[in-house]
């Protein structure tokens, strides 16, 4: 307890350097605070513009068709799977897909195509494509009045094929029983733009697309894929995870966006480490600040350590006094920035900063840098601000209990 007094004594002995000390200290964990805020939520929104554009946050396929994809790697009894999966909490979404690369044929012109077999309604739900309908109308998930599939055609396809809308389209295709598949098709809608996913697709629905592959329907409803849209991202791990589990020894897999998209994640979390290096650099400016109110408060008490010393005092009760001061400072200083920073990141998360010149991420507009408001945000600095502190405190701590008390009782 007469530690905790010496402590609070020394830190108000010099009031002007200790209110210098909390406001470097606080301006540290105001602009790490920042800094962090900024980045999460700029990466979050990124991810969720990325992940709800098609990929999901989970994906199920048989075995390693990721790595080798094929026509006959398909998930039977999608149905029951899908709900299942729509039954649990965390789900919003789930997408059945069927892939198939095709030759489209439109107007003396053939062009490679990768045609796409989806259900209308879960795919709207899961992922933005409706939204992204340039021309037309959404796909329907029944015949044209003419008894035509109806079909959504990627922007850069529509251009080379010369296409619009009410024009027929013939694809050309393997069928899953080693048959040649082709059929007409009557466009709806033109999708995307020349730089989205979406610009060299074809979409059909899932009936549309066994029929045209000659797969088989059902209670054996095939797909290749199942793509799932959770509450938050950070959930995609763990529920793959989990996921995965409840299938045993399922021959199908679960994966998480940051491996169906590794190229992706691995180059935004090379960007990412970027951001650290400004953090580093406000963290070194904060501990010279510190480590010069320290020594200097020590240099100045050097008698006074001497004296302690001289009546007994141990060298662990002298070093555990200046810990405890760079401590409370540290903590003081956390408080004042949680209070200056606070409601400028829920300002940031909320309504943002607009970007001068937005950014056409696959067709979807990002035009706003959002903050974010989460325990990482706030702990991080804390940590940071606490540990940077106490390490700087270290050397004047362990100077200051190693001093002899009569060379202590002679300095100047």
């Amino acid at each position: 307890m007469l530690i905790v007094k010496l402590a609070f004594r020394n830190i108000l002995r010099n009031r002007r350097r200790s209110l210098l000390t909390l406001l470097s200290m606080g301006g540290g964990f105001f602009l790490l605070c920042l800094t962090l805020s900024m980045s999460e939520g700029s990466y979050s929104n990124i991810i969720n513009i990325f992940t709800q554009d098609h990929t999901g946050h989970v994906q199920i396929h048989k075995d390693n068709y990721l790595e080798r994809p094929s026509l006959y790697k398909t998930i039977n009894h999608a149905d029951a799977l899908i709900d299942e999966l729509e039954q649990q909490e965390e789900v919003i979404g789930v997408a059945p897909r069927i892939y198939g690369p095709s030759l489209a044929y439109g107007k003396n012109k053939t062009f490679p195509a990768q045609v796409i077999g989806i259900d209308p309604l879960r795919e709207s739900r899961t992922t933005r494509l409706d939204n992204k309908v340039q021309q037309g109308n959404y796909i329907p998930n029944k015949d044209s009045a003419d008894g035509y599939f109806p079909a959504m055609i990627g922007y850069s396809l529509a251009k080379n094929l010369h296409l619009t809308i009410g024009d027929e389209l013939v694809l050309i295709s393997q069928g899953i029983d080693g048959s040649i598949a082709n059929d007409l098709f009557e466009i709806t809608a033109i999708v995307g733009d020349a730089s989205s996913y979406e610009r060299m697709n074809v979409y059909i629905s899932l009936s549309a697309m066994r029929e045209f592959l000659s797969m088989q329907g059902g209670e054996k409803s095939q797909v290749h894929e199942l793509a799932i849209i959770l509450a938050s991202q950070s959930q995609a791990r763990s529920f793959a995870l989990k996921t995965q589990q409840q299938l045993g020894d399922s021959d199908l897999s679960v994966q998480p966006w940051q491996v169906v998209e590794s190229s992706f994640y691995n180059s935004m979390q090379a960007d990412k480490k970027g951001s650290y290096v400004s953090m580093g650099i406000i963290i070194f400016i904060v501990s010279i600040g510190v480590l010069n109110t320290i020594l200097m408060g020590t240099l100045e008490r050097t008698r006074e350590f001497g004296v302690l010393k001289a009546i007994g005092t141990r060298p662990l009760a002298v070093f555990n006094l200046i810990m405890l001061e760079s401590f409370v400072l540290a903590m003081i200083s956390c408080v004042i920035g949680l209070l200056l920073a606070l409601p400028v990141c829920i300002w940031l998360a909320s309504s943002g900063i607009p970007m001068p010149e937005p950014i056409d991420m696959g067709g979807i507009i990002f035009d706003t840098m959002l903050g974010e408001v989460s325990w990482f945000v706030v702990l991080l600095p804390s940590a940071v601000i606490i540990i940077s502190t106490l390490l700087v405190s270290f050397i004047p701590a362990i100077r200051a209990a190693k001093i002899s008390p009569l060379k202590a009782l002679q300095a100047v």
